[in-house]
């Protein structure tokens, strides 16, 4: 299978100089910088910000402020019931687990184990599960919310690649969900009316310009970036969040990667691959 050229490229750059660069360009204060590019950017990628808090272009320190941008109260109301849809932006796949194996694109497929870092036992839980890939374009609200009220279990930072995740590389870098940085948020969702739990999965994924991911309950996680997995347990330190609220941001865009057990989501039938989605639709009817 041929590679494209941009997919190619991405080889062969020193992705992680792009990325310290670009993250020195988003804290960059400097009104001369920041009054042009945000202007440009808004252009660029048709960003609309009308659904923003603060709809100025010139009402932001630094272009991270601007990208991370919160939106007006009401602009995203919730689904009555189920999961909900946790950002904004575009499905890139969704559907079932094959055993272990979770569908990237046309002849790419990547396993549950390689995607939370290595964590066999954890992996496991999602066998012949469900999965949801959802992928956040330039022009994007980037923060990241809850689908659903959940206990907040586990956090593991994963080191990795900071390929593009756009759809083109997706369908020419193997594995590329499991290969990037990434960050792997484990809660416990409640299920049924006997006061049991099941596991859900929400996983952060880097890619080339991300600066940084971060979460409500720990702030930046990366950087430091590091060579090795890292984790923390919350089990001692109960983290409660609601459904729809938020639970973490890009501080550029990318990736959110969902996993759920068996027989525990029945997706909205009005999704499709490819179709643009706003947080707070409906994602899918939790299964009794």
């Amino acid at each position: 299978m041929s590679v494209p050229p941009a997919v190619a490229l991405q080889y062969l750059l020193p992705k992680r100089a792009i990325n310290v660069f670009a993250g020195w360009c988003a804290h960059s204060r400097a009104t001369w910088w920041v009054h042009n590019v945000i202007p440009w950017f808004i252009r660029r990628y048709g960003v609309n910000m009308a659904d923003a808090a603060n709809p100025d272009p010139k009402g932001y320190a630094t272009f991270n402020e601007f990208f991370t941008r919160p939106l007006r109260a009401g602009v995203r109301p919730l689904a009555a019931s189920g999961f909900v849809c946790p950002v904004d932006g575009a499905i890139s796949q969704f559907g079932a687990i094959k055993k272990d194996q979770i569908f990237q694109a046309k002849g790419h497929r990547y396993s549950t184990r390689a995607l939370v870092g290595g964590d066999a036992r954890l992996a496991a839980q999602f066998q012949d599960g469900d999965f949801a890939t959802i992928y956040l374009s330039p022009k994007d609200y980037h923060r990241i919310h809850m689908p659903a009220t959940a206990r907040l279990r586990r956090m593991i930072y994963v080191p990795g690649e900071l390929f593009s995740v756009n759809p083109t590389t997706a369908r020419g870098v193997p594995g590329l969900f499991a290969r990037n940085e990434r960050v792997v948020c484990v809660f416990d969702v409640p299920h049924g009316d006997q006061g049991e739990t099941r596991p859900f999965v929400q996983v952060l994924v880097g890619a080339t310009i991300v600066g940084s991911m971060a979460t409500v309950w720990h702030g930046v996680v990366n950087p430091p970036r590091t060579k090795d997995v890292r984790e923390w347990t919350y089990d001692d330190e109960p983290c409660l969040l609601g459904r729809g609220e938020e639970m973490g941001c890009f501080l550029l865009g990318s990736t959110v990667v969902l996993l759920w057990p068996k027989d525990t989501i029945d997706f909205n039938p009005k999704w499709t691959p490819e179709r643009d989605v706003l947080m707070g639709e409906p994602m899918g009817r939790m299964i009794p």
